[in-house]
Formats: C-alpha cells, sequence, structure tokens
C-alpha cells in the first residue's frame, strides 16, 4: 500500500495545480484533520469542508499557486511524508511568493485521515509520532 500512497500524493497535486478540487479531495479522508501553519490564523481543517475552506483561501489570496511536489516517500504503510515547494503571486501584485512545507500524512483505509504541513521535515514527522531515522528506513 506504501507505493500506492505515493502514487496518490503524486495524483492528488497534479489535480491541484489543475484547480480540480474535486479530484484533489478524492485523497482525503471524510473526517480528515488537516494542521497546518495557516491554522494559527483560522484554525485547523477538518473534513472535506475544510479542506475545501483552505484551497479557497489559498487560491484567493494567490490565483496563480502550484505545487512543486519535491519529493515524496513512504515510511511503512501508513504515513507518507512529501516536501512541496508552492509558487504563486499575491492577487493584484507583481510580486512572486514561494514557500516550502513538509507534509506528514497519516493513511487509513487508502485515504488520507491526518495531515501535518509544516515548516520541516523533523517538525512534520514529529507531529505524526516519527522522527527521522523512521523515515529512513522505507525510503
Amino acid at each position: 500500500m506504501s507505493q500506492e500512497n505515493v502514487e496518490l500524493i503524486r495524483d492528488a497535486f497534479a489535480a491541484f495545480n489543475r484547480r480540480d478540487s474535486e479530484a484533489f479531495l478524492t485523497i482525503f479522508d471524510h473526517d480528515v484533520r488537516f494542521v497546518s501553519r495557516l491554522g494559527a490564523i483560522e484554525g485547523d481543517y477538518s473534513g472535506h469542508e475544510g479542506i475545501s475552506r483552505l484551497l479557497g483561501t489559498l487560491f484567493g489570496v494567490w490565483p496563480d499557486l502550484t505545487a512543486d511536489l519535491l519529493e515524496v516517500h513512504a515510511v511503512g504503510d501508513q504515513v507518507t511524508v512529501a516536501a512541496l515547494r508552492f509558487r504563486g503571486q499575491g492577487a493584484g501584485s507583481d510580486v512572486p511568493w514561494e514557500w516550502t512545507v513538509w507534509q506528514a500524512s497519516r493513511w487509513h483505509r487508502g485515504k488520507i485521515v491526518e495531515v501535518h504541513s509544516l515548516d520541516s521535515r523533523a517538525e512534520a514527522l514529529a507531529a505524526v509520532g516519527l522522527s527521522g531515522q523512521d523515515a529512513h528506513a522505507d525510503s
């Protein structure tokens, strides 16, 4: 299942870049919990409604936002860790913006049930109860 999860992540971010929210949401369990740095402003995002709200916020602020999947690895059968570089320009601005984040996702029955989007690989792994050594075991 771990390699399937990696492929699902790749497909989801291809959908993200196409602005296909419906296809993007298929990777997430209906009760998913998404924890992000943006959560300090809006709170955590729960369920498909929360993920849709997050997408609305992101695309509202950065209408041309894209995500480059820099790397993604399975850590056992239940966790993936991915590095993403987001790029875009603010609405009404010519100033480019770029942000790299690390996402650790916990999986259950082929769906993501929990995501932590943080500034470093170590932070993301710690958020799902793993260390860097755990992550290298299955890379």
